[in-house]
């Protein structure tokens, strides 16, 4: 029986950093945020997304992603409305690409919004990275050149650390990459001999 292992982490905490090295290690990684941009390029979802938002968020048949960001981060109930076309569509998605990679002892799940989507309760174990709020608005603003006001709006939408710590079997801090790689180096040879 395959393991699900959800890795998770705040916007900017370096858990993509993470899953690559993890993935490094042999062991297949499902990244949900680049599963659903693929998802959202469906025609199913994009006449579904059109019709909760209309035409103006689309350029050249595509939905915008910077406009439906702007449109769903600043409004919840609009962001809710939204995760309720993507979130079930991903959860499909994983549940085949787990099928399909059953042969494998351990697979990770990495989802920025795992605890807030309800798919950490599809996890056998949960690993979290932190980092210092500071450190992670700086890296945000630097990697997608955007204001430290458009993080911070990110950010409300997502659980604080403390919250998801409770429900989290293993946090890996990410001030020193290294340090922070060793870390999920650690846990994963425990989560093979478990």
């Amino acid at each position: 029986m395959t393991k699900i292992i959800g890795l998770t982490g705040g916007i900017g905490s370096g858990k993509s950093s993470i899953a690559k090295h993890i993935e490094s290690l042999g062991i297949p990684v499902y990244i949900a945020d680049t599963e659903a941009k693929k998802i959202l390029d469906t025609d199913s979802v994009i006449a579904q997304v059109v019709a909760l938002f209309g035409n103006d968020i689309l350029e050249n048949g595509r939905i915008d992603r910077k406009k439906i960001a702007a449109l769903v981060f600043q409004d919840s109930e609009k962001l809710k409305k939204y995760n309720s076309i993507i979130h079930p569509e991903v959860y499909l998605h994983f549940k085949n690409w787990v099928k399909q990679h059953d042969n494998y002892p351990l697979v990770v799940k990495e989802a920025a919004i795992l605890f807030e989507s309800g798919s950490y309760k599809d996890c056998d174990k949960i690993i979290l990275v932190t980092a210092p709020k500071e450190y992670r608005i700086e890296r945000v603003m630097k990697r997608d050149a955007v204001t430290r006001e458009a993080v911070e709006q990110r950010m409300l939408h997502q659980w604080d650390d403390e919250r998801k710590k409770a429900l989290s079997d293993y946090v890996i801090e990410n001030i020193d990459l290294e340090k922070a790689k060793q870390s999920a180096e650690n846990i994963i040879t425990l989560l093979r001999n478990q």
